[in-house]
């Protein structure tokens, strides 16, 4: 879910994905392999971000 200036940012570091130190794995499956912050707040894999339909945090700061 956007925030209010149309960036995702982490759910653990109120960051953006460029700014997050957070270590990275999904939140599924705990690959490390591929992972991007999604539209909630939350990193995922390849995989777990199709199975769940899941866009990745780039797009909506595209949309602004």
């Amino acid at each position: 879910m956007p925030g209010s200036s149309g960036k995702v940012l982490c759910t653990q570091c109120d960051k953006p994905e460029g700014e997050c130190s957070c270590e990275k794995f999904c939140v599924y499956c705990q690959s490390q392999h591929g992972i991007r912050l999604c539209e909630d707040g939350m990193y995922y894999c390849p995989d777990c971000r199709e199975a769940c339909e899941l866009d990745v945090a780039d797009k909506y700061a595209e949309e602004k």
